[in-house]
């Protein structure tokens, strides 16, 4: 049915679309700045003060990969790249796993503990034991200052739970009936039946665990002392906030001192820490779009 343009409705378009493409360019020009000043020469870097739109380089100055170079010759910054990596990608896989498990439960209408579970689950999003008993807790079970703290922190929450489960909850109640008369137990139901048609849910899920995960900087800060296990989002920050480098960052002769690279390497570095998530959103961003819509329209 398509909707009648009325005088009010155009004028609302208009107003709506200005805005979304400001907010968008509020969005993109932190970004775009990065991008150029990460190619600029350094020294023109390092004296310009304001928002840069393109390349800074003249005579003698010219556009520069040096930061990228400096970048992809740090083994921290490697090593960070591909610790988080690891604990994106099993975090993901093992989120997906045990949210699934623990919304199937939820969204079993014949489930006669669903009140009590929902208000014990409910509850804990509101509180929680705090940072010092958690961190006992993680001791006790000798996962401190190893890559599984990394992972475990964070991997089941409440609001993903009830986003898939009303996902699951959507699903006509035929498919399962029809599947347990064939034979299928609950798990098989769950994994060749109900996941395979929540495909735009499970996506939205990974997605904010991913992007969430390929962040964090608390629970690798509090957790982990070991440097081989930082992810990179540690090693971000001591080239960003302490301005000092990593140990292993060697400019070695030909870059010259450190200090006029130093911005350089800062930007190159945002670039090489935020491109895997702009790479993957726009892949994802279908997903999400149907993914958060579900259970909105019933009927």
């Amino acid at each position: 049915m398509k909707i009648k343009e009325t005088p009010g409705r155009i004028v609302f378009k208009i107003i709506n679309t200005i805005i979304l493409f400001l907010l968008a360019v509020v969005c993109l020009v932190p970004l775009w700045h990065v991008l150029m000043a990460s190619i600029s020469d350094p020294t023109l870097v390092t004296q310009h003060s304001g928002l840069i739109l393109w390349p800074l380089h003249g005579e003698g100055h010219p556009v520069t990969l040096k930061g990228y170079s400096i970048v992809l010759n740090n083994a921290s910054l490697i090593r960070g790249y591909a610790n988080t990596i690891f604990y994106v990608g099993v975090g993901c896989i093992l989120c997906i796993i045990f949210s699934s498990l623990a919304a199937y439960c939820m969204s079993r209408r014949k489930n006669l503990w669903l009140k009590y579970l929902t208000i014990m689950l409910t509850f804990t999003m509101f509180f929680n034991g705090g940072l010092i008993p958690t961190y006992m807790v993680n001791k006790f079970l000798g996962i401190v200052n190893t890559r599984w703290v990394i992972v475990v922190m964070g991997l089941i929450t409440v609001f993903n739970i009830i986003i898939i489960k009303t996902a699951f909850q959507s699903l006509p109640a035929s498919l399962e009936e029809s599947a347990q008369l064939d034979g299928a137990g609950h798990l098989t139901i769950l994994f060749k039946i109900v996941l395979p048609l929540s495909k735009a849910t499970i996506a939205v899920i990974a997605l904010f665990y991913a992007v969430g995960k390929w962040n964090e900087y608390l629970t690798a800060a509090i957790y982990l002392t070991n440097r081989k296990l930082y992810p990179l989002q540690i090693i971000l920050r001591e080239i960003l906030i302490e301005s000092t480098g990593t140990p292993e960052i060697n400019l070695g002769q030909e870059a010259g001192s450190f200090d006029l690279y130093k911005k350089l390497i800062q930007y190159s570095t945002i670039i090489f820490a935020t491109l895997p998530i702009l790479c993957i959103y726009p892949f994802v961003q279908k997903y999400f779009v149907k993914g958060v819509m579900i259970g909105s329209i019933k009927g």
